[in-house]
């Protein structure tokens, strides 16, 4: 009878039902280094793309979600029409690159650990942080000297 709490997950008597260790049947093959090498970089490329999609969060896609409302704007003169189809393109559009963002994540993580390396935890929440630490300055840069907006009592900063 099993009555370690570390056997039966805590107070219980009998395990839970999902938290049995897990049990290999025996080791799986290691690839050769050529396969290696090439799960590494295909992991590296994979990587690439995650950075590109998080890039265009700042810069084209709501290039692209402004055009969108636009020409709806100017194609049923309404203001309104062209501010919904803005935000929905918008919200749109990152869900779509969010989702796609998470399959590459987990894609990334069976490549590397394909590749040799223990890796147990994605990158994604890595590569938000450096795009958003990148991006976010450039935008108001942008937005404050080149844009032709104001802060409230300042002039044109002259960049």
């Amino acid at each position: 009878m099993r009555t370690d709490p570390s056997d039966t997950g805590g107070l219980f008597i009998t395990r839970r039902p999902g938290t049995r260790p897990t049990k290999y049947r025996e080791l799986p093959e290691t690839a050769g280094e050529a396969r290696r090498r090439a799960d590494g970089a295909f992991a590296a490329f994979l990587l690439f793309l995650m950075v590109l999609i998080n890039l265009c969060f700042w810069g084209p896609l709501p290039l692209l979600c402004l055009f969108v409302g636009g020409r709806l704007q100017h194609l049923t003169d309404s203001i309104g029409v062209g501010l919904f189809a803005s935000f929905g393109t918008l919200i749109g559009g990152l869900l779509l690159g969010l989702m796609a963002l998470k399959r590459l994540d987990l894609a990334w993580i069976l490549v590397r650990r394909a590749a040799g390396k223990d890796q147990r935890q994605g990158v994604i929440g890595r590569i938000f942080m450096i795009c958003c630490a990148i991006g976010a300055p450039i935008f108001f840069v942008w937005l404050f000297g080149f844009s032709g907006a104001q802060l409230s009592g300042a002039g044109n900063m002259g960049f």
